[in-house]
């Protein structure tokens, strides 16, 4: 695949979408529809200077490989609220002041047509591991791809590689466009640009926020999935009362968790989620969004805190729970698989953690490609643990002499702080 070869879509107009991109021939799970480089892509804040930097250089005309201009992307300001438009002014004001007066000069309205693209169209540039946001990039041909919750492709930001001593073989930064399953030709290519696990009416409600569109996409419109979201259990079933009383229960406990996070008080967290996870059990199934929003930060706070054993159950029942909601082959699930995985070797329970590390590393070769950092980090614990596991299944109580003895001779490693922040979505949106 060419980095700024567009040969394998077309630009046609959407219904009740406007503009969106379709493919001009047929793919499957893993294809690589077309991977761009950044019109301007910088660390946060500089980016309306780097895009008025080009645009004084080169015009504003169509550049190489870009279906659509910078121009001719939607920037929404008529859409926003009061509290918006007074920010708006205010970028623009800052941005006049700095740009030089010799440059050329810019009205007022066309800088805020920047400020409105960078708002609606800007993505996340992640580090390498794709656990931390770095800064945000304009790229055209991807602003033309079109939401859906349930997308047929995913979109994944890959720094390149510069390792080679040769240049030659150097790889380029560049996000690719991904095919998630089988596409047929003409149809229409979409990405999710929100996480999945909301209710329909919050995803919703999101998107109009963020985006300014109402999704008419089929799982926000029949409510699919929602069932699962809002699960309670079914022997015995808990009363309406119960529920209502449960989940007011549940976002309190929450809130202090995120204030207990933010203050890093990592033991008051874990006592908070113990509690309330026991008081869902008899109410909520696993597939409650409330179950799983606790699940997935007491695993994540009982790594860092090298309580393996305890965090392993819980990476379980967060993982059970994902699989029944996520995409099979959606890239959050796949990092979810993954860490789970590590946290279940980590506390020793090898056949456990082999086997999720095997199915992060499928999800990861669709969504990520074999190239991409993590899925080669992802390949390096998929061979230790299978090593590991003919070694543990030859003699199991050798295996676990020689871990114990391997981690009495190493220093204890530290895991990353959990952070209070979720994982840097795909599309940046100026908070």
């Amino acid at each position: 695949m060419t980095v700024g070869s567009m040969e394998n879509v077309e630009v046609f107009t959407s219904e009740g979408k406007g503009r969106g991109l379709k493919a001009t021939k047929e793919f499957w799970a893993a294809d690589v529809i077309f991977a761009e480089r950044a019109y301007s892509a910088v660390v946060f804040d500089r980016l309306a200077a780097r895009i008025m930097w080009r645009v004084e250089r080169e015009g504003t005309g169509l550049t190489e490989g870009c279906l659509v201009s910078v121009d001719d992307l939607q920037n929404h300001v008529e859409h926003f609220g009061e509290e918006e438009q007074k920010e708006l002014r205010v970028d623009v004001d800052t941005f006049l002041q700095y740009w030089p007066p010799q440059s050329q000069q810019f009205s007022m309205q066309y800088i805020s047509h920047i400020f409105g693209v960078i708002n609606c169209n800007g993505f996340t540039l992640s580090d390498q591991r794709g656990l931390q946001a770095v800064g945000v990039g304009i790229f055209p041909n991807l602003g033309l791809v079109n939401h859906d919750c349930w997308p047929n492709c995913t979109v994944i930001f890959n720094n390149g590689n510069h390792e080679a001593v040769k240049s030659m073989f150097h790889t380029q930064m560049r996000i690719e466009l991904r095919a998630l399953g089988k596409i047929s030709e003409g149809e229409e290519l979409t990405v999710s640009y929100i996480d999945f696990l909301h209710l329909s009416e919050e995803r919703r409600q999101q998107l109009k926020k963020q985006y300014y569109f109402d999704c008419s996409c089929e799982h926000c419109q029949k409510g699919l999935k929602d069932d699962l979201f809002l699960a309670v259990k079914e022997d015995p079933k808990p009363s309406q009362e119960v529920v209502k009383e449960m989940t007011q229960f549940s976002k309190d406990t929450l809130e202090k968790i995120d204030k207990a996070r933010s203050e890093g008080l990592y033991h008051e967290v874990v006592k908070l989620c113990r509690e309330c996870l026991e008081k869902q059990e008899p109410v909520f199934a696993d597939t409650n969004l409330y179950v799983l929003r606790l699940l997935s930060i007491v695993s994540e706070v009982l790594s860092y805190l090298q309580a393996f054993e305890e965090a392993s159950h819980y990476a379980r029942r967060m993982v059970d729970g994902y699989m029944k909601l996520y995409h099979h082959n959606n890239a959050q699930l796949g990092m979810a698989v993954m860490r789970a995985g590590l946290t279940n070797w980590h506390a020793g329970h090898i056949e456990v953690g082999h086997g999720m590390i095997c199915k992060a590393y499928a999800i990861l070769l669709v969504t990520h490609g074999p190239s991409h950092p993590i899925t080669k980090d992802l390949e390096a614990m998929r061979m230790q643990t299978e090593m590991e596991l003919r070694m543990f299944r030859q003699n199991e109580f050798m295996y676990h002499k020689m871990r114990e003895a391997a981690l009495n001779n190493q220093p204890m490693q530290v895991m990353a702080e959990p952070s209070n922040e979720p994982a840097p979505a795909l599309f940046h949106k100026k908070q």
